[in-house]
């Protein structure tokens, strides 16, 4: 079987041995509805229910802002990520990959390390859920109260089990993730059905509205999540052949995640009724055995924590490709293993010292969408200048990081592109606010409405525009420019004038 520059093997197996490398057209065999259950399985977690409450109780909103606010906040983060994912069709490799054409060879260590450490900090997080989630399990069912000792197995046991999924790839995790699919959703309604039965409704629709700044602000919040998986949407997309739809890759995306996101973050809001200290717990799954039965709150923890083992798995997958374009020279597979660790370390830390689940959580979330958001302005405008190219990304110059490469650049460094992202990073931590840090326009208009992570993606995407464009190191490329051919055509021989083509 031969092998890629990385390690990957070219075949496709049950275990998938690709690394970064781009796919071949010939081996695009995926269809664009399989990222449906992709997405779907990517928000299985009751973290949602979490928020959902968060946004009761510390945002004061009422059950219809939540409902706009899950929709908005749905929409708006995975509109991004669909919309990026199509650069995953376009260069058939992984998000971080492609980004080397954006910021350079060596330029994209810049923004990809941020990313990187990011990416350690949400699987330690959705670990810690997925342990507490079996903890809550093993006290419903046995009695079995939680100590170190078992804090530590099951945080051990989740972490594993996450390593040994992710570690077999693409084809492993899609029919994990369709079968999760249909477990969660069949469960979700139940547990809906439940709600709508045993819930007071008078107390639940008589909560006046909150202002519109927690509102704004709440919408942040939630569409957190869906940001931190935006340099990741290509990873999925890759399989796609060139003549997928752009628009059904977007429209997709969407709608996936917005089946579980709009109704988690609901049923989150009225469980709060119930159960008011739920957004302040320091377990952020035990309250689910004091809202449903027993009968109800086993099965449907059990499917939400494979649910959180697969969002992990996924998490893990893209994170061993960012290893291997960081340089960690590993096969994917083995190139997860950083990321295990960390989050179980991480892990511990957070179940064993950690006071407040919940603040640290918000924390996390906060700088997290900031961290992405500089990445996804400039990477998007490098998207717009590509579309009008006979070919967007080079495959050689995406894996060749010497004085050669195509996207050497200058000195290895876009400096457009990582100035851009530069500044734009250190203006968004500007407008933040967090536990332990407020930034000097926390205060304004932006800062008070949670809006740091709107204005980082435009300050980043704005100034990479205003820049001229950074000239790759082969002239072929100056005849390939978006302004040489408006209307250039495709491997396919369609049109490609549109970004979403």
């Amino acid at each position: 079987m031969p092998h890629t520059p990385d390690g990957g093997a070219r075949a496709q197996s049950a275990i998938e041995t690709r690394g970064i490398e781009p796919v071949p057209e010939h081996e695009r065999h995926g269809r664009v509805r399989e990222l449906f259950p992709t997405w779907v399985a990517a928000n299985i977690s009751v973290l949602l229910l979490t928020m959902g409450a968060g946004l009761v109780v510390f945002n004061g909103l009422n059950l219809w802002q939540i409902l706009l606010v899950g929709g908005c906040a749905a929409g708006v983060s995975y509109g991004m990520v669909g919309a990026l994912s199509v650069a995953g069709k376009w260069g058939g490799a992984p998000g971080l990959t492609l980004s080397r054409a954006t910021f350079g060879v060596r330029g994209n260590h810049l923004p990809g390390m941020i990313i990187w450490v990011a990416r350690f900090g949400w699987e330690t997080i959705n670990a810690v859920t997925g342990a507490y989630a079996l903890l809550t399990i093993l006290d419903l069912l046995f009695g079995i109260e939680s100590g170190t000792a078992l804090i530590v197995l099951t945080l051990v046991a989740f972490v594993g089990c996450t390593f040994l999924v992710s570690g077999m790839g693409r084809g492993v995790l899609q029919i994990c993730n369709t079968w999760s699919t249909y477990l969660f959703g069949a469960f979700s309604v139940l547990v809906l059905g439940y709600l709508v039965a045993n819930t007071d409704w008078a107390g639940v629709l008589s909560r006046p509205a909150g202002g519109t700044a927690t509102l704004v602000a709440g919408i942040g919040t939630i569409a957190a999540g869906g940001i931190s998986w935006v340099p990741s949407g290509p990873d999925f997309a890759r399989y796609l052949p060139h003549s997928a739809s752009g628009r059904r890759i977007v429209a997709t995306t969407v709608s996936g995640a917005g089946l579980v996101v709009v109704p988690m973050v609901l049923m989150g809001a009225v469980m709060a009724v119930s159960v008011p200290d739920l957004a302040k717990a320091t377990d952020p799954v035990s309250f689910l055995g004091e809202v449903l039965p027993a009968w109800l709150a086993v099965p449907y923890l059990i499917t939400a924590l494979v649910g959180m083992l697969l969002i992990n798995s996924l998490s893990m997958y893209s994170a061993g490709f960012t290893a291997q374009t960081m340089g960690v020279r590993l096969p994917r597979s083995l190139a997860v293993s950083v990321n295990a660790v960390i989050s179980l370390v991480g892990g511990l830390l957070l179940m064993l010292v950690a006071k407040s689940f919940f603040g640290s959580f918000i924390t996390f979330l906060t700088l997290l969408a900031v961290s992405f958001s500089a990445w996804i302005g400039v990477f998007a405008v490098d998207m717009a200048r590509r579309r009008g190219r006979a070919v967007r990304y080079h495959e050689d110059g995406l894996l060749h990081t010497g004085r050669t490469s195509r996207y050497w650049y200058a000195g290895g460094f876009a400096w457009q592109a990582v100035l851009a992202w530069s500044a734009a990073l250190v203006a968004g931590l500007c407008f933040t606010k967090v536990d332990w840090f407020t930034g000097p326009l926390a205060t304004t208009w932006i800062g008070a409405n949670g809006l740091g992570w709107a204005a980082t993606i435009l300050i980043a995407a704005a100034a990479f525009a205003l820049l001229p464009p950074p000239r790759e190191n082969d002239p072929r490329s100056r005849a390939e420019g978006p302004d040489a051919r408006p209307a250039a055509r495709d491997r396919t021989g369609q049109a490609s004038a549109d970004l979403f083509n």
